[in-house]
């Protein structure tokens, strides 16, 4: 450490453009030694960006940054290694057909011998026990298994220890709690505390405000490319940390709207998933929006998939206002009317090489060809998808831009536009809001009110408990494929919830 370091790492002034595109205007941070320091910030306010400039991956325009009291340079990730810089990104960087111990050490793979080296499995399997324990966790149970055969919470884990193995000095976790179970979430605060004590320093990229107040040290928050504020989390209030975010107060969290309950819209009758116990059975009514709770493995996502034709039934009967729709694949619930806003919007949802114009038209391409000689109508498609932009509030440079440009929060927007382009009836979110800033969840959660109230179906599948609450009108629950409870949200909260989902 340097003598006059006060910081492990300190920038300054920090800008980024791409293209014409100004992105991060000028960005001020200091991360002090075993802190938890949060960046908090809408999608496309400059987090990706910035932690791809301390990763290595993106060299910076201007600016200055320090580690240890001393000026450094990165023009490639391996710079930031080198000093002890590790990034844990939301999509995990393990090979899921290689063992813990060869994740851990993959790419810089210890060898012995003289002319002709083999691979030091010895020293890779012990290393990587060490590592692991010292994470709270069986090392020698771990250390030969096939990652792609860990749950989620295990293989974040596995990303650690890769970490602990460099002798990081800070690691970078994007949005490591999106995908994990309620178990798991808490195994990794559990994590964070024993790197804490090692004197490791985190940058934690959230958009749960909840888990700010769990972990948090300091919180710093970006807002449209510029650093607005750095606070220290136990003494402000999230409500502050939202109308800084946004830069205006909003008004409620879950925007929910009571509508008149009318006739059932739409039913599932005895529906049997591939791989699940047994036939499944409920409905939907007009006026309300019914949410999907349980636990990560509940069978929620494979219901829903079933539902939509992605996957295959042994059996069961699906009906939109009292007539039968077969379903056998996605084409036939296209044009059923159902619309599947999928949980993966970057593998299952959007073709990310592709246009926002192109992705919004692709669904339902047949009504944008001319009937005489089935061309398609460009300009129609772009008419139409300038019109959903707008409405969207999508922020993009144009609808020309290819959506992987595109932060989380507006990919999510491309998705739903893409379904509202069928004029679909029945509309299934399959976790909406994962990934997503406040201010882009309250839209979403709007626009499902909309809906509603334009005389469409609704179904939420959430593992978020409050955004159940917060939004449904009733709460499915479910466990081990089958649906435990069916409970009016007003006699729902989050204690019965988890009773019906552990299937007490």
């Amino acid at each position: 450490m340097a003598e006059n370091a006060t910081n492990l790492l300190d920038i300054k002034g920090i800008k980024k453009s791409f293209d014409k595109n100004e992105v991060l205007k000028g960005i001020d941070l200091d991360i002090r030694y075993g802190e938890v320091h949060v960046l908090l910030g809408e999608n496309g306010a400059g987090k990706s960006t910035l932690i791809k400039i301390l990763n290595g991956v993106h060299p910076k325009d201007a600016g200055e940054m320090y580690w240890e009291g001393k000026q450094v340079e990165f023009t490639k990730p391996q710079d930031a290694i080198n000093l002890g810089i590790s990034t844990i990104f939301q999509e995990l960087n393990n090979v899921k057909q290689l063992k813990v111990y060869e994740n851990i050490f993959l790419g810089r793979e210890k060898k012995k011998g003289g002319k002709i080296s083999f691979l030091d499995k010895e020293f890779m399997r012990k290393e990587s026990i060490r590592c692991l324990n010292e994470l709270g966790q069986n090392g020698e149970e771990l250390v030969d298994q096939e990652v792609g055969k860990l749950g989620m919470g295990q293989q974040q884990l596995v990303e650690i220890a890769k970490a602990i193995a460099l002798d990081a000095k800070l690691i970078i976790m994007d949005e490591p709690t999106s995908s994990l179970s309620g178990r798991e979430v808490e195994q990794l605060y559990n994590v964070i505390e024993l790197l804490q004590e090692r004197g490791v320093s985190i940058i934690f990229i959230t958009h749960k405000l909840e888990e700010i107040k769990r972990i948090g040290n300091r919180l710093t928050i970006l807002r449209d490319g510029y650093m607005i504020k750095t606070l220290p989390v136990k003494e402000t209030d999230p409500d502050y940390w939202i109308e800084l975010m946004v830069g205006r107060s909003l008004d409620e969290k879950y925007p929910k709207k009571k509508f008149e309950v009318g006739n059932e819209g739409f039913r599932v009758e005895n529906l049997h998933v591939e791989g699940t116990p047994g036939p499944v059975s409920f409905s939907v009514n007009y006026g309300e929006i019914v949410g999907f709770s349980g636990l990560v493995g509940a069978g929620r996502t494979e219901l829903a998939r079933a539902i939509f034709g992605a996957d295959p039934k042994l059996g069961g009967k699906i009906f939109i206002d009292g007539k039968e729709v077969v379903i056998n694949s996605p084409g036939d619930a296209i044009r059923a009317g159902i619309a599947f806003i999928t949980e993966d919007r970057k593998n299952e949802g959007l073709l990310l090489d592709q246009t926002v114009h192109f992705n919004i038209s692709i669904a339902n391409i047949k009504d944008f060809l001319n009937n005489k000689t089935r061309i398609i109508n460009q300009n129609k498609i772009r008419k139409q998808s300038e019109n959903y932009v707008k409405e969207l509030k999508v922020k993009t440079e144009s609808i020309d831009t290819n959506v992987r440009f595109l932060s989380g929060g507006n990919q999510q927007k491309v998705v739903i536009a893409k379904w509202l382009c069928t004029n679909a009836k029945v509309f299934i979110f399959d976790e909406p809001t994962r990934g997503i800033d406040v201010g882009a969840k309250v839209e979403v959660y709007r626009l499902m009110n909309e809906l509603v109230e334009q005389g469409n179906i609704v179904i939420m599948i959430s593992s978020e408990l409050p955004e159940i609450l917060g939004m449904c009108d009733r709460v499915l629950v479910m466990n081990e494929g089958r649906i435990t409870a069916d409970i009016p949200i007003e006699k729902a909260d989050q204690e019965i919830i988890m009773k019906y989902a552990t299937g007490e």
